[in-house]
This record gives structure tokens, sequence and C-alpha cells, in this order.
């Protein structure tokens, strides 16, 4: 055996090496000659295989012929006399790089304080066949691409995840089995140094299911991902980015406060974010290990973060216009990605912008060719229909040009015959009707068509349509059921159990089986469904939702009203107002479940609403000095407002009326007031 052990360390390292055939392509042309490229930026996250990439580079430097000069930033005094002495030390104490050099650096952004020097001083000394390679966490600073000079000479490559048979090429040569690789490639996501800390885990005999049950490589990875943190307000901003499919500033200001700009300054500035036109995206891999530390250190803290994210797309989805509801729906529905179709979530969001839009009437015949192809002629029929009756509610996905993925969702009554002549929709209002039907002001909402123009209901555009559509409607209109219609229950029953949704109707049209699920919204509110989903994402229960979390069955228009007035009079009475039917309505639901305290304060407020009506003040202060700040009878309250007890008595049943018409909008979903709690 010749050579040293040096010799076998390079071996072996290149043959574990794998992709990254952009970069060696740029690379060797330097090396030879071919171009004007002689500076190479390559950048990215702790542990994307930066070094890894640069022994190779020193690898092929040697077969070349050439010396490769190796320095590491994070050994080096970052001023221009301890750049020299590195310099000098890798060359075995000479002076000045010789010509056919190539000078590697790792860690360079550890250099930042002698970037300019390099660049301006250095750098157009050394000889014209020499090559640079800048390996750092940070992109090149603004001069070395806006100087003409440079920006001839310079190329910069931002270091990608490895794609799936690169990563599948990695674990091979770690010796990890056939078998496991797939799943540590799920949990790797491309990631270098994960896959050979997994490939270690492999090797000892311990898979972890997930990233939550690996702590010693959380702490790892965390180590390699993240610089030091200036503070607690810089934590909160990365818990954000764990949870939210997009940061914005404004999301922030609601974490950290005044600290916002500065700690979206600082995350922009991470190598593992990208910044885009909607706000700040964190990569999955990133996204993992934070989340799942978080989730360990500080679940409390974690969970009100995740609270903060929702809420803030939910308000911002109610008060947006279309297309931009319809991207917090997209947040909304991240943080649904612990589901069974999370694989499927992650590959959308890997492929960058896609988006869900309202469709345009040009795209209707494409959207039925669609479902005409997979359902038949009978189905493209009644879609067609449905889109003369309510073609604002047909939203796509578009891709390449064409509508990808679609989805259309009805809301019921159309006031169409349709209802009847659609064999679906007919056996749905029916179940409505016969086991919990809508009250006045109530709707329907129906998703009944659902498609990907490539794989029908397993099209990964079809995930994304479906539910990001239905999102929108359920938390924009007064609903009193949900229902979701699909022709492939193998596949989506799971995802429908994870979510709490009941098989409930089945029905066939157009020569085909139609699996209907769905909910009553009136049992469980949204808000408290997406905690449950969050919870479900943690703990992988399915199935209905616990009965602890249910509210009684809804009351009707008339008990409502007789509710209200017996509520009144027990407004500073806790323990009788604990008695109330209201209990189990909207009016009292909080995110912990009924509170007598949020009934008071709803009926309140709706006494305080009427009072900002045209006319509303006599009503109001009627409500007022009778219940609220109660005088001690009816008498001694038509006194006090100087009214005659006959018109008082009148004043007091309109208010009544008026009181209890606003409260039901609360109670069915039209109006949310701002008494949270």
């Amino acid at each position: 055996m010749s050579g040293n052990l040096g010799d076998l360390l390079e071996a072996a390292r290149r043959r574990r090496f794998v992709g990254r055939e952009r970069e060696l392509a740029c690379f060797d042309d330097a090396l030879h000659g071919r171009g004007t490229c002689r500076v190479l930026f390559v950048h990215g996250e702790g542990g994307i295989g930066k070094t890894t990439l640069l022994h190779e580079f020193a690898a092929r430097v040697r077969v070349a012929g050439r010396i490769p000069v190796q320095i590491d930033g994070r050994d080096i005094d970052a001023a221009p006399p301890g750049v020299a002495a590195a310099i000098r030390l890798a060359l075995g104490d000479r002076d000045g790089l010789p010509a056919g050099a190539v000078l590697l650096v790792d860690g360079y952004e550890q250099l930042t304080p002698v970037d300019g020097w390099l660049r301006d001083t250095l750098l157009p000394t050394l000889s014209a066949d020499t090559v640079v390679v800048l390996a750092g966490r940070d992109p090149p600073s603004a001069p070395w691409r806006t100087d003409p000079g440079w920006g001839d000479l310079t190329a910069v490559h931002r270091l990608r995840p490895l794609g799936p048979a690169e990563g599948d090429d990695l674990l091979a040569h770690a010796g990890v089995a056939p078998d496991l690789r797939p799943h540590l490639l799920t949990l790797a996501r491309g990631h270098p140094l994960t896959m050979a800390l997994l490939a270690d885990q492999a090797a000892a005999g311990r898979v972890p299911g997930s990233l939550a049950d690996a702590p010693d490589l959380i702490s790892a990875l965390l180590e390699s991902f993240l610089r030091d943190v200036p503070g607690e307000a810089y934590l909160t901003g990365l818990a954000t980015c764990a949870v939210a499919w997009l940061t914005t500033e404004d999301l922030l200001r609601r974490l950290v406060g005044a600290d916002a700009p500065a700690v979206w300054r600082w995350l922009a500035g991470q190598p593992f974010i990208t910044s885009g036109p909607h706000g700040l995206s964190i990569h999955d891999l990133v996204r993992d290990v934070l989340h799942a530390e978080f989730e360990r250190r500080a679940p409390e803290p974690f969970r009100r973060t995740r609270w903060t994210v929702y809420i803030e797309a939910v308000s911002r989805l109610r008060a947006a216009p279309g297309p931009d509801a319809q991207l917090h729906a997209q947040q909304l529905f991240f943080l649904l990605r612990s589901s069974p179709l999370a694989g499927t979530l992650a590959g959308l969001r890997a492929q960058g912008s896609t988006h869900v839009v309202t469709a345009r009437p040009d795209e209707h015949d494409q959207v039925c060719d669609v479902i005409e192809r997979f359902e038949g002629p009978a189905s493209a029929d009644l879609a067609r229909a449905w889109l003369t009756v309510q073609p604002q509610q047909l939203s796509v996905v578009r891709s390449a040009g064409r509508v990808a993925g679609l989805a259309l969702n009805l809301l019921c009554p159309t006031g169409s015959g349709l209802e009847e002549q659609d064999p679906v929709v007919r056996a749905v209002l029916a179940h409505v009707a016969r086991e919990a039907p809508a009250r006045p002001g109530e709707l329907v909402d129906i998703s009944r068509f659902l498609s990907g123009a490539d794989e029908h209901q397993r099209d990964r555009y079809a995930l994304l349509a479906g539910p990001v559509s239905s999102i929108v409607e359920w938390l924009t209109h007064p609903l009193a059921w949900s229902f979701i219609v699909t022709v492939d229950p193998d596949h989506w029953g799971p995802f429908f159990d994870y979510m709490a949704f009941a098989r409930l109707v089945e029905v066939d049209s157009g020569g085909r089986r139609h699996v209907v699920y769905g909910i009553d919204w009136r049992r469980i509110p949204v808000d408290t469904w997406f905690d449950l989903m969050h919870e479900r994402g943690r703990t992988g229960a399915t199935g209905p939702p616990p009965a602890a979390l249910l509210r009684p069955p809804p009351l009707d228009r008339a008990r409502f009203g007789a509710a209200v007035r017996a509520a009144l009079p027990a407004l500073h009475r806790p323990d009788r107002l604990a008695g109330s039917p209201l209990l189990g309505t909207a009016l009292a639901a909080t995110t912990s479940g009924p509170d007598v305290d949020r009934l008071r304060a709803v009926i309140e407020d709706g006494v305080a609403r009427l009072g900002a009506e045209p006319r509303g003040d006599r009503l109001r202060a009627v409500l007022d000095r009778t219940y609220l700040r109660a005088a001690p009878s009816q008498e001694a309250a038509a006194q006090i407002l100087g009214l005659p007890l006959s018109t008082y008595r009148r004043y007091l049943a309109k208010a009544l009326d008026h009181l209890t018409d606003l409260l039901w909008t609360v109670e069915i979903g039209d109006v949310r007031p701002d008494t949270r709690s």
C-alpha cells in the first residue's frame, strides 16, 4: 500500500460524494481556464454540504496538478495579517500564493470584517490563473455583484438540498439498508448533515419515527443551523417561522411588538430563510428541527405562538378581498401539515409559489373537461350547470398556463332547481333536513367537485385546491354544515378521519359511487376545530371530535329568542346564568369551552351595538335601565327614562326583538364580536 492516511481519507470522501453537478462544472471550467470566472461563492445553511464540496474541489485541484490552499475563517483572526498568516501556514510557512494555486476558504461568514480588503487588495495581486472559492453561510456582499469587474469574474452558487436520487445514493454509500432509506429521506428533506446523522442512528439500530424522537440529533442540527441568537424576541421570531407558512413583519409585530423590524431584518439574513414577495419562508428541515425543539423545551409559549399565527391569518382572511383571502387560507392550511397528507403538502411547498385563485370564466370549459375525463359526461353537465348558478364558487390552481387543480364549493340554499336535479346535493340536503336543519341565516357548504388535471382526486393540486378553498368558506360564511364529496374514499378517508369529518351520505351519480363526509359547525366551532387539528398532529388521534369539545344540539330560532329573554334578568347572577341554554351556543364559546363571563360580555356588547344603529339610542337605554343597570321595577325604569309606562313597554318589546336579531347573527357566525377570551 502506497501513499499516506490523508490519501485514504480523500479517496473515501470522494467515493461518498454525491450531487452538486452544477457547482462542479462551474469549478472545473474555472480550474481549466474555460471562461472568465475565477471566484466562486458557495453559500447555504449549516450542514448543507459546503465543507464536503470544498474537499471535492481540493481533490480535483490535486488531480489537475495544481496546489490547493485550504483555510477556515473559523480559525482565523479576521484581519489582513490573520488571513496572510493562515495562507502562509497552509503553504508550509511559504509567503504568498504561488502561480496556479487554488485558494479554498471555508467559514467565510467569519471573515466579513476583511471582505473589502480581500476583494480590493489581496485578490487583485494574485496571478491571473488563480482560482478562489469562498464558502460561507451568507450570500456575497453587494460589491461582488455590482462591481462591473468582479461581476464578470464571479459566480454565485447557493447550495440547495440534495434531490431524492442523490440522497438515496448518499444513504447507500453510508450503508443504510434500502428499506430504511425512503423514511430517512423524508425526515432529512435533502439535507446532507441530517442524512449523515440519521445514517449513524440507523447503523446503531435506532431509526427515529420523527426528528422529535431523536433529541441528540436535533441538538446537533441546531448547532449547525444557528449562530448566536441575539435575544428572546429573535427566538420568538424563529418560533414564528417554524409555525407559519409565510412570516410577515405585521405577524411579528403581534408577537414581539416594537422589536419586529429588527427581528425581521435578522431573520431575513439567515441562510436557511428565503425572502419572497409575501413574506419570509424557512427551509423545511430547519422548520422541522425548530418545531421539535420548541415543542420539547417550551410547549406552552410555542402553542401561544401557533395560536397567534392562526388568529392573525383568520382576521386577515375575513378582512381580505378574494385573492388575498386565498393566500391567508394557505397559511391556515399549512397549520394542518401534520395530517395524513403531509407528504403531498410538503411536495407542493417545495415547488414554490403555487396559489389557489378564483377561476376566470374562460377556464370553465377546461374545468368541465377535467371532470368529464374522470367522472363522465353526466357529472360534467352538472358542473357546467352549477357554474351558471354560482360561478364565483369555483377555485383553481394554475400551472404551466393551464388549470392544474379545481374545487367547486356550493353554498346552499342556492334558490336553484339544481338542488333537486343533482343527486348528490339532493341527498346531502335531505340529510341536513333530517338530522339538524339549517336555521334562518345559516348556509350549507358542499364541496361538490374536486380534482386535479392529471391524477383526479389523488392529484397534489386537488389536495391544495380543495382544503384551501374550503377554509375560505368555513371562515367567511355563517355555516351550519360543511360537506366534502369524494369518489375516492380509500385515499381521502384517512384525511377526513383526521379532520373529524364523519362519513354521512353515499349516493350513485353518473355511474360512480359518491361518498360524502360532513361536520356540523354548530356542534364544534371552527376555532375549536383548528385547535383540535393541531393536537391531532401531535398525538395522531383520529375519529369524531371528543365529546368534551361538542356543544349541545343547536337551538332553533324560537328557543334561542326565549333563552335570550330569560338570560337578561340573570346577567348579574352567574349562578343563574350558568343554567342558561345560551351557554351551549356561540355566545358563550371560548377556546377553552363555554364561559359565563363570555356570555354576559357578548350580550352586553349586543346592547351596545344596538345603540349604534339608526334611532337605536332609545332602545339601548331601555335595555340598559331594565337589565344592565337595572332600576327596581319597570315603572321606575320608565320614570328614569322620562317615558310613559306604555311607551316604555313598547320600546322594551322592540329592543328585545332587535337584540335577539343581533345576537342571532353571532350565533350563526355572521358576526363575531370583539370579546374573545
